[in-house]
């Protein structure tokens, strides 16, 4: 029986809605099956595929959103960036804001808050307790074990990031209270510049994920700088790129990551890529489930001034360099607008970057591992933080984690949420993630009727989502048709 406290969610956020979801909706609609796989699907680092020559139509899109004033702007941000690179070189973790559960409670103080949202990413200790997230580790290796015949993940031969998403320590994960509280922290940091906009950021929702035990001295599970939510699509998807309107306008001072309205029209996968996120998820997250440090298979992030970084990458498709990617200064780069080529891009995969697609990021100085932590704590990175995982775990013990994200609760997400909750009752791989029989046939996979009444059941879609108080015309409207769309 699952076992959580009854609480009840803290409302009144700011809230707002977006001109249309329709084209969102339909898309989602017409999605294939996808097929069966592993994570490796989702890098062409991991599944070692080559560089593919995109068509001509990547050129003529660069000759259509450039404007001259960008030359100035690509100046600009090169000439920023070198102080960037200094400090976080020279800091380090640190540079990575931590807070305690208690403060998450509490109140967070101002300067917190700014780091926290001017690199977009922060750990958070406490509110889990070692006991419980040990103990949901050895329940994922007793399920793993009764279902040994089933299991899947990569690498195949020794699995270490399973397909798992349905099992009883995922879900008590993901229902816990001090979660909750800390992504309803997190949703709290974001605003929405189009007071219509159909978002409720008082409500959160799950997006099940996968969980990775990682052995020590594994080096197969190399994810490379990365930035999840599409690569093209950042460019090429309208409603997408309506999110850097003030990067390509020649102004990214101006640039607000945490601004939710333009990100609601977005589409993040336009090429049914297995693992391609199709909802809106502001923040990624992992829960520890052991004790890991620098060096031992942890998270790396990129604690760049996030304004800065994200124009950088939204401008680099633009230039090319003049003599090799070794050069850095503004005179040894030039124009590129005939060309197809969008570095780290391609079709149907995540947004990669090394020191030859993005050498002014100078990413072996500035990619800093994710500080010590105890198991129950938590790491969460806004979505276009730079992260990768540790090419090698030099540790003496595993390296386990949850990935946990904070959702807020929009129409778009709602399907996604309906069609989520049929496939836990069924025990199928969620939608984004690859497809196949998954956990259907598993012994000992969550019963959805042993969730608690309230606030867990609602972030499941198993039970209405109530109206936040002082919710905006936005946010009620968005409660009412998520429920419309879960229960009608």
């Amino acid at each position: 029986m699952l076992q959580i406290t009854k609480r009840t969610i803290h409302c009144g956020r700011k809230a707002a809605t977006v001109a249309s979801t329709s084209r969102l909706v339909s898309n989602r609609a017409q999605q294939k099956e996808k097929e069966e796989g592993s994570i490796a699907s989702v890098f062409a680092s991991l599944s070692g595929d080559k560089p593919v020559e995109l068509p001509q139509r990547f050129s003529d899109l660069k000759k259509d959103i450039f404007k001259e004033h960008l030359v100035e702007s690509w100046r600009d941000v090169l000439t920023k960036l070198k102080p960037e690179v200094e400090e976080v070189s020279a800091v380090g973790s640190a540079a990575i804001p931590r807070l305690s559960y208690h403060q998450i409670k509490t109140g967070v103080d101002e300067d917190s808050l700014r780091r926290l949202k001017k690199v977009g990413s922060v750990v958070v200790e406490g509110g889990v307790s070692e006991e419980e997230a040990l103990g949901w580790k050895q329940s994922i290796r007793d399920y793993a074990a009764a279902n040994r015949d089933k299991v899947k993940g990569f690498p195949a031969d020794d699995v270490q990031v399973f397909e798992f998403y349905h099992s009883v320590a995922q879900t008590q994960a993901r229902c816990h209270p001090a979660l909750r509280d800390t992504q309803e922290f997190l949703l709290d940091l974001l605003h929405a510049s189009d007071p219509q906009s159909e978002i409720s950021l008082g409500s959160i929702m799950s997006y099940y994920d996968r969980l990775r035990i990682r052995k020590p001295g594994d080096s197969q599970f190399a994810l490379g700088p990365h930035i999840d939510g599409g690569s093209l699509e950042r460019w090429e998807d309208p409603g997408y790129r309506a999110c850097w309107k003030h990067i390509l306008n020649g102004d990214y001072t101006q640039h607000d990551p945490f601004d939710v309205s333009p990100r609601l029209d977005a589409q993040f996968d336009l090429y049914g890529a297995a693992g391609g996120c199709s909802v809106y998820r502001p923040f990624q997250g992992w829960t520890s489930m052991s004790r890991v440090g620098p060096h031992e298979g942890t998270l790396r992030v990129l604690p760049i001034d996030l304004k800065l970084a994200t124009a950088y990458i939204i401008l680099r498709p633009f230039f090319a360099p003049k003599r090799g990617p070794q050069h850095l200064d503004f005179d040894d780069w030039m124009l590129d607008l005939e060309s197809t080529h969008f570095p780290g891009s391609s079709q149907g995969r995540t947004q990669e970057l090394n020191a030859v697609t993005h050498p002014h990021l100078q990413l072996d100085k500035t990619m800093v591992s994710a500080p010590d932590l105890s198991p129950g704590d938590q790491v969460y990175w806004h979505s276009d933080v730079v992260h990768a995982v540790e090419a090698e775990h030099r540790g003496k013990s595993d390296s386990s984690v949850l990935y946990i994200p904070a959702i807020p609760l929009t129409v778009n997400n709602a399907h996604y949420l309906q069609d989520q909750r049929d496939r836990m009752n069924q025990g199928l791989p969620p939608r984004d993630f690859p497809g196949g029989d998954g956990e259907s046939r598993f012994v000992g996979r969550m019963n959805p009727e042993d969730v608690e009444a309230g606030p867990s059941r609602q972030l499941l879609g198993l039970e209405p989502f109530p109206i936040p108080p002082g919710a905006s015309p936005g946010a009620k409207r968005t409660v009412k048709k998520a429920n419309e769309i879960l229960f009608d």
